[in-house]
Order: structure tokens, then C-alpha cells, then sequence
């Protein structure tokens, strides 16, 4: 780890300090009158490629650093209405002025030739035209071939690799976050440009105060005022009948906004996701987290496969959303926003597995769960995010009416004997949360007030039958037909927090003191079971309030350059936690300080290049669900407790990375390179007891204990607009090692993954467009010590997308998913096939499509996985062949 490290830090280094030369200057017109948005560029001599460049500001002046082994290099002027300017200089750190004569120009700025892609200052704007295909027609589908940029399975859009911390439509964040509607459903046609705002400051009141190293993505509109949105309606042939329908009308105005989603299917797509929270802000805007249960309580569940979720998942959804925005004043700094969804979901799932537990014994089981989702989430946001000032109160409320089914076969695969059993849980939550954020300007300083404040109960219910069916190693069933584990959960958490901000010669200083307050109380009872030799009666049964109240203080260092960006936090914490069980006179308390550091450094220079550094420690001293003492039955295979003389887990966790970023729109050149370094230092360690047939009963042992990370990753993406291809590589390596412990055993884990990837899509021939994408993976599991073990794992995915246009308004389309697994000398692979054609009614904008999916009937899906503990074979059952007809058009 420490020759990577050195390695990597030695070509950071140089990086940044080989051949790095500024120009400053002034650029003025015949008359000494500055010219703004002047472009100035540094190019090598006889070379058409631009090395950096630079825009002046309304005073004329303009910086441009660059890098070059050249004893020379050109510098050129371009502005509108003067006449070009070119001078060969040293290659040197220098200041130049320059005046410019007077002339009738065309207008034209630092970009590419086909003007696909432009930039100015840290805004880099994508034409959409310049992207798309044919086959295209919303901005998820012209979004995913935008070069630097990057859509995940689950919507989430990443910059660079990471994940942007806003999406707006004409400049107004509509959907707080959760813009997987919009991105999904937006006509491609209504869109003008796609703008990426690096180094993002949502707050407008911090800009040039507290930077920030996040994008952000703003959608610019054709119209200021655009009607619009998508529908699909759909029917299809197979065993239930086939249903899709989604309608998402939408309005963008200067003053509101609104999104409208109906979605509704049984042919396996998540439409119910969209309404998660993907971008989060920042920390001066308060808190917003995606409610959810605590899942303590589970049946057991059927596995998924590392598939495309349309192949696998048998659904019945229906998902409805609405998101409103208004300013509310005549200067459109206050905001009011409205947000709701409801989601109801039938899912059914099935697999089966024969598990191989290292050193202990295997097991067989086939489940059969249905997973019933009945929620729903209201939102109101009242926003001011103006220069002289900022508020922001987001008010949430949601409510879960959950419930799980299960029907299990277990089989012993040494004695053969075998298990049935019917399994279920009701889950109702509710959950109430309020955040509260004020930047107040006092004098020359900001004052911010933070609150934030949640209630949650959680109640869960959960039935074995036959109580027989449990054979966890140690407990007997009673006599009784059935065992229940009931639970309830009360969750009370309180952030409040004041800082005031200084700034001076790009500098921020903002001291802040706060205080954390978390309660949550936990009642259960086990019955039904008992232990052999019987124990008391109490042993199955919590009654446990767990506290966490921390006072803290700390610094918050900021810096704004033109070149450096860094942001730092100081805190020192108080940390007091108390566990108290009555029931078992269990009383447990952590009272330490602690200091927690997070420093982020990042340089820009040559125009195209970012080097970032980052560090932080923290502390974590677990939760209620480390801290209970009674028999917890958290799934029919397993039972949980911590041994009531164990203190209160106490994880150090220390971490280090570094990241080099070259992002050039001039010829579309992006790529960035990783890595990071983690310790987490912890003083339980978990010591599962596995018997042959794979019940569980958990425990932990007081023993320091770490576990190591070390990864890094690479990235590298170009757009050919002569070939009219984008095209990407990726590779990635993470090692783990860790402490372990296994029936009494101990032994240390290595794990080392490693990933390669590429993807490209090509729209050059006017008859055909292509998207590729495929990854190879392998994963290699090593275990030394008192067990030992060696496995495994390569696996192979590629994902083909072909569109044929032989005749104008009509699309023949071929799709291939490929699956394979090789381990444990077992081969697996798993191909799909979907066939589409599709007319298009062009005076109308209507789609009219029929697609086979899964021509090939595949119905069920193999693969081997490697676990800590053990190594998988795993069937799962898939969608059958089905055929869809669907109608798309746009609204309006």
C-alpha cells in the first residue's frame, strides 16, 4: 500500500509542479476602453491544440496558466470586433497588455469548430443535438452518452465520477434532489443545452466565501416558458396480462413550476425509485435524508441477480408524484415548493441456493417472498437564497404500511433432513422530520443557524410456522404452532447548531458551537423459544433506551482563488452515550472527547487540470442495535445479542485520498484518476455461529480489530466528432483485509476486487446508431488463520443497443444482456435478447412500438458469489418472453 501510495503522490506532485507558467495582463481596445469576454489562448507553435485559455473579466483582465516543455509558445487574442491578435512569447511567468485594432468579426469563442460543446469560466454547456441519435427521445437517453458525464442504474447523474449536488431547469431546482422524474420524462426536443456548473455553491450568499468541489447540472430550455412531458401507454401478451402506462405532464415558467407523474406496471421497472433523493445540497441548506424503516426484522429473503432489474423483477406498481414550485414575492428570492408521492407495490421474487460454509457445512434452500410496499411522503420547502441573505425550512411526513410474505425449504445437505416454513412481517412506520437553515448577514459577517429535528416509530411484527423450522444452534421451540419476534422502535433526534462567518482576502473563518441529541427506545419480546439449559424468561425480552448527546465546537477554514479551492473543519466533540436495559440491570456509558478533523485541498492550473487532496478522522460509537443484551430474532435463520458485559462499540475511522482531474472541451478530452486509503479501527468484532444446515446465532467479542482499505481508480472519456463517437475506459482496484472470527475461529480476510469497463456509442451513419457497454470483474477471497480458504470469482456483463433506420420514421432495434460467472471450476452464462420495431407519426410526435423481450424464453438465471463466510451457487427465476405494444408521444 505504501509503494502505491508513494507512487501516486510522486505523480501527483510532478503533476503539478513540472513546466506550470502564468500570463496576466490587460486587454484594452485603439481607445484604452477594457474588453470583456475576450478570449485569450496559449498554443504550442505549429501545433493546432490549445493548452489552456482564458476569458477576460468586465475589467480586461484575463490569467491563463499553462504547461509546456516548449521554449516558446503562441498567445492569441480573440474578441468581437477587433481584429485577432497572435504573439509568440517565452515560455515564462509574465505580464502582458495588449490593445486591439478595430474590426468587423465574426464572433467566435473558445470551442469546438461544431460548437457541440463551450466553455466559459467553470460552466461547460453540451449541445444535445450534437449527442443524440434517432432512437432518442428523452434526456436520460442523450444524457448517458454526454462525455465526463455519467448515469448510474439507479438515476444517479456523476460529473467526473461524482455525483453532482444539484439539478435545475432554467435555474430553479424544481425536485429537490430527487430529478430522476424530470431526467426520465423531459422530451430531448424542448432541451437547448446541457450546462455542467463545476465547483457548484448552491448558497448564493457563500459564493467566492465557501467553495465547494461538487457540479452541478442546469438544464437549459429552448422556451422560458415551456409546456411539455412524456407518455407511454402500453399492453403486452404474457402470463398475468401486461400493463405499462406512464403520463408526465410538465410546466417551466418564469415564475413556477410543476411536474405531474402517473406510472403504472407489471413488466419489471422501478418506476417507485424516482422519487428518491440523489442529490443532497449542501450542509448550509440543512438536512434532508430518504425516510425509511429500520430494517431490524426480516423473513428470509430470495436473492437478486447482478442483472438489469427489467429481466428479474415480478412487479405490480403504482407510483404517483407531484412537485410544485412559486415564487411568492416580486423579486423571486422567496420560494415555496411543494412535493408528494404515493407508491404501491406488489413484488414477487424466487431463488434457489446451495451455500458451501468455509470449514463448517452447506445448506439448500429455496424461498418464495412477496414484498407488499404500501407508503407515502409529503414535503413542503419555503426557500430565500438571495445575495443579502438565506432561509430554507423543508417540513417532511411519511408513512409506511409494509408487509413481507415468505415460504422457505431448507435442506441439511450432511444428514439430508428437511425444513418448511411460513414466514411474514407487518412493518408500519411513521416518520416526521423538520430542518431549518438561516444565513443572516451582520455587518461585514454571516450568521447561520442550523436545527434540525425527526420522530420515528417503527413497528414490527414477525411469525415463524412451524415453530419447528427453526434450528438455531441453542434454542428449542415450545410446543407451540408458531414463533413471534415483535419489536417497536422510537427514534427522537435534535441537531441544532449557530456559526458566524468571517471572510477576508478570500479567506473564511466560521467558528461554530452545536449540540446532538439522539434518543431511541427499544421494546421486544421473543416467544415461543427457549434456550437449552432454559434461561430466564427475561433473556427474550429488551427494554432498552440508548442516548447519544454530544456538545461540539469548531473551526471552519475556507479559501477562494482562482487557482486554489480549500475548505477545512476543526470540531472537537464531547461525546456521552448511555445505554440503560432495566430489565437486566444493564447500564453502559461512553463519555470521551474527541478531535475530527476533514481537510479538502484543491489546485486548478493549465485551464483543464484539478488536483484535489483530502483527509478526515471520525469516530463512531454505535448504535441502539449494538448495544441490546436480550435474544433478538432478526430473521427465522438468525438470532442476535450482545453479551451484556461488552461495552459500547467505539470504530475510529481514518481515511486519505487524492484525485487528479482533466476535464478540455476544447477537444473533448476528460479523465480523472483515484485514490483512496481507509483504517477503521474497532474494538468488537462479530463471532457468528454457523451450523451445518446455515442458522445463525450472532455474538461479539471485546477485541481490537481494523480493517483496511485500500483502492484506486482510473477514468478516461473522448468525444470523436468526426466519427461522431463517445467513447469511455474505466478500471478500478479495492482491497480489503479485516479481522474475522467464524464458529470460535479466527482468521483475517483479504478481498480483492478489480473491474475493467468500456462503453462508447456511435451515431455517424445516418441508417444505424450503437451503444456498448461491457465490464470484466474479478473478485479473489483469501481467509489465513485458524480456517482457511481461497476462492474465486470472474465475471463478465456487456450490454449491446443497436438501432437500424432503413426507411425515414421507422426503427428496427436489437438489444444483448450478457451475464457470465466463472468459480469454483463452474461456468455460467446468461445471455438476453429483446427485438423492437418502431414507426414514428412525425407530424404528430407519436411512437408507436412492438417489442419481444426475452425472445430466447430464458426463465431462470445462475451465477457463484463470494461472501466472508462462505461461497454461493445461486438459480434465480427470471420474466419469461413476453410482447409489448406501446404508444409514446409527448404533451404538447
Amino acid at each position: 500500500m505504501k509503494k502505491n501510495l508513494s507512487l501516486f503522490l510522486m505523480i501527483f506532485l510532478s503533476v503539478l509542479s513540472y513546466a506550470q507558467k502564468s500570463v496576466t495582463g490587460k486587454i484594452t481596445d485603439e481607445d484604452g476602453v477594457p474588453i470583456p469576454s475576450a478570449s485569450v489562448t496559449i498554443e504550442e507553435p505549429g501545433k493546432d491544440a490549445i493548452l489552456a485559455y482564458g476569458i477576460t473579466n468586465s475589467k480586461g483582465e484575463y490569467k491563463v496558466t499553462f504547461t509546456s516543455a516548449e521554449p516558446n509558445v503562441d498567445l492569441k487574442v480573440k474578441a468581437f470586433n477587433q481584429k485577432p491578435l497572435t504573439k509568440q512569447i517565452s515560455n515564462s511567468d509574465q505580464t502582458l497588455s495588449f490593445k486591439m485594432q478595430s474590426e468587423a468579426t465574426e464572433i467566435k469563442e473558445v470551442q469546438l469548430k461544431t460548437k457541440m460543446i463551450t466553455a466559459r469560466g467553470d460552466t461547460i454547456a453540451y449541445d444535445l443535438k450534437a449527442f443524440d441519435s434517432k432512437s432518442d427521445r428523452t434526456l436520460a437517453d442523450v444524457m448517458k452518452k454526454i462525455p465526463g458525464i455519467e448515469v448510474n442504474t439507479d438515476g444517479t447523474i456523476l460529473y467526473q465520477g461524482n455525483a453532482i449536488n444539484k439539478f435545475y431547469v432554467n435555474g430553479k431546482d424544481l425536485m429537490e434532489g430527487g430529478y430522476g422524474t424530470i431526467n426520465n420524462s423531459l422530451p430531448k426536443d424542448v432541451v437547448q443545452k446541457v450546462e455542467v456548473l463545476e465547483n457548484h455553491q448552491p448558497v448564493k450568499i457563500l459564493q467566492d466565501k465557501v467553495p465547494s468541489d461538487q457540479a452541478a447540472i442546469n438544464i437549459k430550455l429552448k422556451n422560458s416558458v415551456t409546456m411539455t412531458g412524456r407518455g407511454e401507454v402500453g399492453t403486452g401478451f404474457g402470463d398475468p396480462w401486461l400493463w405499462n402506462v406512464k403520463l408526465t405532464p410538465m410546466f417551466f415558467g418564469q415564475k413556477s413550476q410543476w411536474v405531474v407523474n402517473y406510472k403504472t406496471n407489471n413488466i419489471g421497472e422501478q418506476v417507485e425509485n424516482e422519487g428518491n433523493i440523489l442529490a443532497f445540497g449542501n450542509r448550509f441548506e440543512g438536512r434532508r435524508i430518504n425516510a425509511s424503516q429500520n430494517d431490524w426484522l426480516n423473513v428470509e429473503n430470495a436473492s437478486t441477480p447482478s442483472l438489469p432489474v427489467k429481466r428479474y423483477l415480478m412487479n405490480n406498481v403504482h407510483y404517483l408524484s407531484a412537485n410544485y414550485l412559486t415564487n411568492i414575492d416580486k423579486k423571486k428570492e422567496w420560494e415555496l415548493k411543494a412535493n408528494a408521492n404515493y407508491t404501491n407495490n406488489a413484488v414477487e421474487r424466487e431463488s434457489y441456493s446451495q451455500t458451501d460454509y468455509f470449514g463448517v457445512g452447506s445448506n439448500v434452500t429455496n424461498i418464495l417472498n412477496n414484498f407488499y410496499t404500501d407508503k407515502a411522503k409529503g414535503e413542503l420547502i419555503f426557500t430565500k437564497n438571495a445575495k443579502k441573505g438565506f432561509f430554507k425550512n423543508t417540513t417532511s411526513f411519511s408513512q409506511y404500511w409494509n408487509a413481507d410474505r415468505g415460504i422457505v425449504d431448507r435442506t441439511d445437505v450432511e444428514d439430508g433432513k428437511q425444513r418448511h416454513a411460513d414466514e411474514a412481517i407487518e412493518a408500519p412506520i411513521t416518520s416526521f422530520q423538520n430542518s431549518l437553515s438561516t444565513i443572516i448577514p451582520w455587518k461585514e459577517k454571516m450568521v447561520n443557524l442550523l436545527s434540525f429535528l425527526s420522530y420515528q416509530t417503527d413497528r414490527q411484527t414477525l411469525e415463524v410456522s412451524p415453530s419447528s423450522y427453526l434450528n438455531i444452534p441453542g434454542f428449542v421451540p415450545t410446543s407451540t404452532d408458531f414463533v413471534r419476534q415483535s419489536l417497536r422502535l422510537k427514534t427522537l433526534e435534535a441537531n441544532h447548531s449557530a456559526n458566524i462567518g468571517f471572510s477576508t482576502k478570500g479567506w473564511t473563518f466560521t467558528p461554530e458551537v452545536g449540540f446532538n441529541f439522539k434518543s431511541t427506545t427499544l421494546v421486544s419480546d421473543l416467544s415461543n423459544i427457549i434456550t437449552n439449559p432454559a434461561s430466564d424468561l427475561t433473556t427474550y425480552n429488551n427494554d432498552l433506551k440508548y442516548t447519544t448527546a454530544t456538545p461540539y465546537g469548531s473551526l471552519g477554514i475556507n479559501y477562494k482563488s482562482d487557482s486554489w479551492m480549500l475548505y477545512a473543519n476543526f470540531p472537537v466533540n464531547s461525546n456521552n452515550i448511555k445505554a440503560e436495559d432495566s430489565l437486566r440491570n444493564v447500564s453502559k456509558t461512553v463519555n470521551k472527547v474527541t478531535f475530527e478533523p476533514n481537510v479538502f485541498a484543491q489546485y486548478t492550473f493549465a485551464s483543464f487540470w484539478k488536483a484535489s487532496v483530502n483527509a478526515n478522522i471520525n469516530n463512531n460509537f454505535g448504535e441502539i442495535n449494538t448495544a441490546y443484551s436480550g435474544f433478538l430474532m432478526t430473521s427465522p435463520s438468525a438470532i442476535n445479542a450482545m453479551d451484556r458485559d461488552n461495552p459500547i462499540p467505539q470504530n475510529n475511522n481514518k481515511s486519505a485520498g487524492t484525485r487528479i482531474e482533466y476535464r478540455n472541451p476544447l477537444n473533448n478530452l476528460f479523465f480523472n484518476i483515484n485514490y483512496r486509503y481507509s483504517d477503521a479501527k474497532r474494538n468488537l468484532i462479530s463471532n457468528p455461529t454457523i451450523n451445518g444446515a446455515g442458522y445463525t446465532i450472532m455474538e461479539y467479542i471485546e477485541r481490537d480489530n481494523h480493517i483496511l482499505n485500500n483502492g484506486y481508480s482510473a477514468e478516461v472519456g473522448k468525444y470523436f466528432p468526426k466519427f461522431k463517437t463517445n467513447a469511455s475506459l474505466s478500471y478500478s482496484n479495492n482491497t480489503v483485509k479485516s479481522d474475522a472470527f467464524l464458529n470460535d475461529a479466527s482468521f483475517r480476510n483479504k478481498n480483492n476486487s478489480q473491474s475493467y469497463g468500456i462503453k462508447f456509442n456511435n451515431t455517424y451513419f445516418s441508417w444505424m446508431s450503437i451503444d456498448y457497454n461491457a465490464s470484466i470483474s474479478r473478485t479473489k477471497q483469501t481467509s489465513v488463520g485458524e480456517l482457511n480458504s481461497n476462492a474465486t470469482r470472474t465475471g463478465f456483463t456487456h450490454n449491446l443497443g443497436l438501432f437500424f433506420y432503413p426507411v425515414e420514421d421507422h426503427t428496427i432495434g436489437f438489444n444483448w444482456d450478457q451475464v457470465n460467472t466463472n468459480a469454483a471450476n463452474q461456468k455460467y452464462h446468461n445471455g438476453f435478447y429483446d427485438v423492437s420495431y418502431q414507426f414514428t407519426w412525425a407530424k404528430k410526435k407519436i411512437d408507436f412500438e412492438l417489442k419481444w423481450m426475452n425472445i430466447a424464453n430464458k426463465k431462470v438465471f445462475e451465477t457463484y458469489d463470494i461472501n466472508t463466510t462462505n461461497i454461493a451457487y445461486t438459480r434465480y427465476q427470471l420474466r419469461p418472453s413476453q410482447v409489448m405494444f406501446t404508444v409514446k408521444f409527448n404533451f404538447k
